[in-house]
């Protein structure tokens, strides 16, 4: 009997839920700092982005910063976070989309999939949609290709689920 081909994926997700928990306990933080009163600094989740408003560029970074804190402590992948351009909003205040990245691009899936190539082990990757299935006969390989992709400069966090 032949020996089974073990396999994992390789995907870049965000947990909505982690960032929607994050947004509540950075607001209330902003809420309450001394140096936030009367301030116009807020965030919302429209869709899949996130808006950040505030009353100018400086307290608008600060809001990032606490966001970001947050984001950490609930082991939100801030490498996802793609900020937009700062403009400015209605009632004298300024805006940031900030878009919530998942799924693997088409240039990171070449990346992974050269440097899986290069390495010379004998596992096979293929692309499905935005994420990659990595299958080899020994599970070895197959953790010798996840120390290579945490490894690769990649514009995502990546994450690696159903190990089989």
């Amino acid at each position: 009997m032949a020996a089974k081909d073990n396999s994992f994926d390789i995907v870049s997700q965000i947990n909505i839920e982690e960032v929607k928990n994050a947004m509540q306990v950075a607001l209330k933080e902003i809420t309450n700092r001394f140096d936030f009163k009367g301030s116009k600094s807020d965030m919302k989740l429209e869709k899949e982005d996130l808006i950040l408003i505030s009353d100018d560029d400086f307290k608008l970074d600060q809001v990032k910063d606490v966001l970001t804190a947050k984001l950490i402590k609930r082991e939100v992948p801030t490498k996802n976070l793609q900020y937009e351009k700062v403009e400015q909003a209605a009632g004298n205040t300024v805006r940031q989309r900030v878009i919530l990245k998942s799924g693997i691009d088409r240039d990171d899936a070449k990346k992974i999939n050269n440097a899986v190539k290069e390495s010379k082990l004998k596992v096979k990757t293929q692309i499905q949609d935005d994420q990659i299935r990595v299958t080899g006969k020994s599970r070895d390989d197959l953790q010798q290709v996840m120390q290579i992709v945490r490894e690769l400069p990649l514009s995502v966090d990546v994450q690696f689920i159903n190990f089989r």
